[in-house]
């Protein structure tokens, strides 16, 4: 069993453990899972859609799942070096861009889309001072209007430096849907960065244990005020970012399992183009959800 997935088996033993629920206490067994007769997919599993139209706005790498009976998604990452281009300064902030950096999970149940993750964002110092340039990549959560809920945005507390993280750090990023409408999101800091971690319920009212959902990893360039528009040229550009594997969970009956989110898995997405997306990925990257990635705004 490799690292990743031991880890996922205490990590959501911890969760179920660790988290409030109103259903009654169910007997929950965690395991890897093949179908011995089709090692790429299980029994009944939904297939990707072979396309998906990129939303503008941003330079993005996006792998997303199908829509099926997927719980959550996992992933170990490198985070990138990142330049921003001199050129776009943001009018209104000194020391800020009109493009920044982000790292995050994600996925979308009933219609309910969430971005959750890691943004280049500014730090609060130890004297209580705001910077006013960013400094650090920080986690954040933001789920679009569900119902009578309107969107929410959050981000980590700017002054605990446990959740300050930076290019170079190796983190496992993990999402998992915990009960009805309630996800937990860690981040858990690797090697020398061990001591650092981030824990958090995010209320995701359109994610319920008997629905399908689909789960995304995406690193992005994105551009302030641009959602929705065709993308500024830039010359920002990220560089050095790896996924070193990345795994799906899914409840079968009683069990939670784990499955590689191997290429056959997702939906490649490389936005706006494949010119400014650079993936590059050996065969058995692509066995584990593995691949590097640099995203130029000018290719």
């Amino acid at each position: 069993m490799g690292t990743m997935k031991l880890f996922l088996i205490i990590f959501f033993c911890g969760i179920i453990s660790g988290c409030k629920n109103n259903s009654p206490d169910v007997d929950i067994t965690i395991k890897d899972k093949e179908e011995p007769n089709d090692p790429n997919f299980l029994p009944g599993e939904v297939r990707p859609l072979a396309s998906i139209a990129c939303f503008q706005g941003a330079y993005y790498r996006k792998a997303v799942s199908s829509k099926d009976k997927w719980r959550g998604i996992s992933a170990k990452v490198v985070l990138p070096q990142i330049h921003y281009d001199p050129a776009r300064p943001h009018p209104n902030r000194t020391g800020q861009y009109l493009d920044n950096f982000s790292i995050y999970l994600g996925g979308n149940g009933s219609g309910q889309e969430t971005d959750i993750g890691l943004t280049w964002e500014v730090i609060r110092e130890a004297n209580g001072n705001v910077t006013p340039d960013r400094r650090a990549f920080r986690p954040f959560w933001r789920t679009t209007k569900f119902d009578d809920h309107e969107i929410a945005w959050a981000n980590a507390d700017a002054q605990n430096t446990n959740y300050h993280f930076y290019p170079g750090d190796t983190l496992i990023l993990s999402l998992v849907l915990v009960e009805d409408k309630i996800v937990k999101f860690d981040v858990i800091g690797q090697g020398r960065i061990a001591h650092k971690q981030f824990s958090t319920l995010i209320e995701c009212r359109g994610f319920i244990s008997s629905g399908f959902a689909e789960y995304k990893r995406v690193n992005a360039i994105d551009q302030m005020n641009n959602e929705g528009k065709p993308v500024q040229p830039t010359k920002a550009k990220t560089e050095g970012l790896e996924w070193l594997e990345t795994n799906l969970l899914r409840f079968e009956g009683n069990e939670v399992i784990t499955v590689p989110m191997h290429s056959g898995r997702f939906t490649d997405m490389r936005c706006p183009s494949a010119t400014q997306i650079k993936v590059t990925a050996t065969d058995e990257d692509k066995k584990i959800g593995a691949e590097k990635v640099n995203i130029y705004g000018t290719p």
